[in-house]
This record gives structure tokens, sequence and C-alpha cells, in this order.
């Protein structure tokens, strides 16, 4: 029994250390003298290898794990994003924690339900329950057809949809930045565009762009990452919030980066992983504007290293980070807006602008939920 927990723990290290972004739920049962894997996974591989390696062993298991997603949804394992804003919870309840969010026109994978609501895994991997009110559910044809038609993605922070190309016309729904629709046609002052679902609807042209030319045309630079960072200023607190309705700390670095076409992993202790690693053993002469800074408790004794908190570095001590609304404070005592308890809590600084496309840091293009796999 020994040998096997551990045999199960050796390939849950290797395939789904992060329980955020992988699931290898798999237990071993004895009974009545027969030993067997309960349990599930949406990592194939990881179920293969354990076999594998429990045969090698010379070991008889029965083999009763799940492979997500399950039979339910063998043809339709694919969904979309058919709301502003889709919550996300750590629970397929309406009570349960809010994990984080996902922007309309984003595709998820759809692994089960319960209730109401369905596990799936976000483009940025993460994987928890949302309402399924807020998801269009798809086959891989036509998951591939949304990503290969002609999108519009929404630019400023908050809007609307209209029933016809008149401001005056009925709502469709709310809109924020970051949301992508389907390109029906244009004209000089509006744009129509169809959700996941197939609702039509219009947009000014002057609120949108053509995705693929945005995606193209990223070219983030450190006053860009702060310019759009500003934009959000005063926008209040909400954990697990992505959006520009709430956003939470790494919902806000993570939205501010995403607008330019780079998406971060969903929290602030992933985020902290990622990127080119700053110096600042002896203070903050080495940062640079749009640095990530971490803040959290250090590793003392038995205590582990916590990541609780991040924000972005302006210039002279400066951050603008979300900690009960979007807003700038620093680590310079000089400055009316100083913060003892950011200064004292932070760790560390990550640079993405210098790791686009290394050590972790991903573009819109190269991720297979937007563009499909390369």
């Amino acid at each position: 029994m020994e040998s096997i927990q551990k045999t199960i723990q050796e390939v849950r290290e290797k395939y789904a250390p992060d329980k955020r972004v992988a699931l290898f739920n798999i237990e071993l049962k004895e009974e009545n003298e027969v030993l067997s894997l309960e349990g599930e996974t949406n990592l194939p591989e990881a179920k293969s290898e354990l076999n594998a390696l429990l045969r090698k062993q010379g070991v008889q298991v029965k083999d009763n794990v799940e492979t997500l997603p399950n039979e339910e949804f063998e043809k339709k394992c694919y969904g979309i994003v058919n709301v502003s804003v889709a919550s996300i919870r750590s629970n397929p309840r309406h009570s349960a924690e809010l994990a984080t969010q996902a922007l309309l026109g984003a595709v998820v994978n759809v692994y089960k339900k319960d209730g109401g609501f369905y596990l799936v895994q976000t483009p940025d991997m993460y994987i928890s329950w949302a309402d399924n009110d807020g998801i269009y559910l798809v086959t891989e044809d036509e998951k591939d057809e949304w990503i290969n038609s002609k999108r519009v993605i929404y630019l400023k922070e908050y809007g609307f949809t209209y029933s016809k190309p008149d401001l005056n016309s009925d709502r469709v729904s709310d809109i924020v930045i970051g949301d992508i629709l389907k390109f029906s046609k244009a004209d000089s002052q509006f744009c129509e565009v169809k959700y996941p679902d197939g609702k039509t609807a219009y947009i000014p042209v002057s609120e949108c762009t053509d995705l693929d030319e945005w995606a193209d045309s990223q070219n983030p630079t450190q006053e860009s990452v702060l310019a759009m960072a500003k934009r959000f200023n005063g926008v209040p607190y909400m954990w697990g919030g992505t959006s520009s309705k709430l956003l939470d700390c790494s919902g806000f670095t993570k939205t501010v980066y995403f607008m330019h076409g780079i998406i971060l992993d969903r929290d602030a202790s992933q985020q902290v992983h990622k990127g080119e690693l700053v110096d600042t053993e002896n203070g903050y002469e080495n940062l640079k504007k749009g640095d990530l800074l971490f803040f959290g408790r250090k590793a003392e004794g038995d205590k582990k290293e916590r990541i609780t908190h991040v924000g972005i570095y302006i210039e002279d001590g400066d951050f603008i980070h979300e900690g009960g609304t979007v807003k700038i404070n620093s680590f310079n005592k000089e400055k009316p807006y100083y913060s003892e308890y950011r200064t004292n809590t932070f760790i560390r600084a990550r640079r993405v602008l210098s790791s686009i496309g290394e050590n972790g840091i991903h573009t819109i293009r190269q991720n297979k939920f937007y563009y499909g796999e390369k």
C-alpha cells in the first residue's frame, strides 16, 4: 500500500503539482482484499503512466479512474463564454467562493456537469465551476470554426451592445474591455457582431477592432502598460474579479497585460514564477516601469513563503495595484501615499516585457483557446 501511494504521489507531482490548473484526484482503495484506483483526472497521459508504473512493479490494481471530460461531454466538450463576464466558482453552487472570471468569446474546456454548473478550464488553464447559463457548449468543429472566424475585440472599459445600429435601440447586453465577438459586417458607424450562441448585436465601430490585427500589432512598452493600468484607477476590489467591472490584485495585472496581448497566470502566487527575476536585493534601483511587484510573507523557520498580492511598478518608488480600489502607493517615505505595510511585505519583482514568448510568458497568438493548436 505504501509503495502504491508513493507512486501515485510521484505521478501527481510530475503532472499536476498545481491543482488549480490540473486534475489528478486519484486515490487507492482496498475492499475485500482487492485494490482499486478511484477518482478522476483530465490528464490521460498521467493515468496511463501511473498504470504502467504499477504494472512494472507487479501490482494488480483495478482501474476505476474516470478520464475527463466524462461521457456526457464526449461530443460537446468545449464551451464559449456567452456573457460579458462569466463568474467561475470554487464549487458548483452560487454561494461558493468566486475563483476567477472569463470574458465573452473565450473558449473553455468543459469536463463535467453538477447541477447548473460546468467544470471548465479557462485560457489561463484555471479549473473551476461556471454557471451553465454563461457557457455555450460547442463541438470541436464548432470551436474551431469560432477560433478561425473573423472576430472583433472590445476596447472600452465598459459599454453595451445594441439590437439595432442605433444607440437608442434596446440593449442586448453589457460588454467589457477584452470581450470578443464574431464579426458579421460594418459600416461607418456600427459593427454587426454575433455572440457564440448566434445572437446578433451592434457595437459602435469606434469601440472595437479586428482581433487578428490587434493581436499582431501589439508591441507593449513600459509606457503603454502604465497607461493601460491607470485606465482602471478607482475600480473597486472583488475577490476573484478579472474584468473591468471589478478586480482583485492579480485580476488587475492579468487584465492590464491581456490588453497587450499577453496572458498571465491567474493568481499572484502563480505569476511570481514567470518572467525575468529582477534583482531587488539592495533596493528598488533595478526596477523598471511595468515590472510586477509581489508581496506577502517571507519564508521563516518552518513557515514557507506566501505570495498574497501583486502590483505594477511605475517609477520613483511608486506602484499601482488593486487594494480596495485600483490606486497608487509608494515605497518612498517622502510621498503622501507611502505604504509602510506594502513596503514591509514586498518580496520580489518579475519583468514581463523582457520575457514575451519565454520564461512562461505567452501571447494570445500562442494560446490554443484563442488561436487553436500550433
